[in-house]
């Protein structure tokens, strides 16, 4: 009998080792999105924990709509927001952080099975390297923070000498993601400036050139040039939370009450949606169905909704009707 038993552990363990290498391995995220291209019909989700994702959902879905890259296109802004008045940057650990945001994106392949997640957001970009979901997608996922890199470096090909501000909230600036990635490539650590602006992006939603939004870009920013160990040839502002390009010109009028008329700004923002607008694939169809909706755990406020529904408006009316009549589910994750 023992005989038996071992032989039979023995063989469960040959075909348990079999069935490990047998297993595939995770595929690279260019094959993934090798096959999202090669798709008929997609559904692409965009992600964020305010509102700021809408300014690349509105963009890639009037560039689906007129290039005709899909047959079938379904657009749905995720938010990620888990609870009203707060949010990732008021969380204590990068833990419960990754926690959270790993039962969101869970959440959004039960419920969507997308094609495709776009994180329109820095800080969750920077979280999600962290989340369990991360070891093993379901679907391609392509974050901002990589983006922003990208798009400051095409700045700075035009304008080298310039100092560098990024301005992002306090989970952002603390992971030094885009300075790392920076400073790989090659810039010096000492033309890079981190500014973390706790609360901007919740005051930008909630009106992007009101006394509050005013009042802390003067704080923030007097804080960033404050750090300038003398005046810049030129100062190149990055705009690193998604939510802060609805407040550009705001940025531009405070820069001005300071003295500095002429800095280069950078908006990553509508780079995400570029990187789907792929020219060689543009009319492959004949004609292409879009559509476009807004889901959220939390309530979306009165406020909120006609702030930065107007800004969207001159962007893509269908998008801002999107948010309009969102979809409320406190049981969305």
């Amino acid at each position: 009998m023992k005989r038996i038993i071992t032989g039979y552990l023995m063989a469960s363990l040959a075909l348990f080792l079999v069935a490990s290498c047998c297993r595939q391995s995770p595929k690279s995220l260019e094959e993934q999105l090798a096959e999202f291209f090669s798709k008929k019909e997609v559904t692409i989700l965009v992600t964020d924990s305010g509102l700021g994702g809408l300014s690349i959902a509105a963009p890639l879905y009037e560039g689906l709509k007129q290039h005709k890259i899909f047959n079938k296109a379904r657009i749905v802004f995720f938010s990620a927001l888990f609870k009203k008045g707060s949010g990732y940057n008021s969380l204590k650990s990068e833990e419960e952080k990754a926690r959270i945001f790993d039962k969101v994106l869970k959440a959004m392949q039960r419920r969507y099975h997308p094609d495709l997640l776009l994180i329109g957001c820095n800080t969750l970009s920077v979280v999600y390297h962290n989340t369990a979901f991360s070891r093993r997608p379901f679907f391609p996922v392509l974050g901002i923070v990589e983006t922003g890199v990208e798009a400051i470096q095409k700045k700075l090909a035009q304008f080298p000498q310039a100092t560098i501000i990024i301005f992002a909230t306090r989970t952002t600036i603390s992971s030094e993601a885009h300075q790392k990635l920076l400073v790989e490539q090659g810039l010096p650590a000492n033309k890079i400036i981190g500014q973390a602006c706790h609360k901007l992006a919740g005051a930008i939603n909630r009106g992007y050139d009101s006394e509050e939004t005013m009042t802390l870009l003067r704080k923030y920013i007097k804080e960033a040039l404050d750090k300038l160990p003398a005046p810049p040839e030129t100062i190149l502002a990055s705009l690193n939370c998604t939510d802060y390009g609805y407040a550009l010109d705001q940025f531009k009028q405070v820069f001005n009450e300071y003295g500095y008329s002429n800095v280069i700004f950078v908006d990553p923002n509508p780079f995400l949606a570029e990187k789907i607008l792929t020219p060689s694939l543009f009319n492959r169809f004949p004609r292409t169905e879009v559509s476009i909706e807004v889901v959220s755990k939390t309530p979306i406020t009165e406020k909120e909704i006609t702030s930065i529904g107007s800004l969207l408006e001159k962007i893509s009316p269908a998008t801002a009707s999107a948010l309009r009549n969102y979809t409320f589910n406190p049981k969305l994750f």
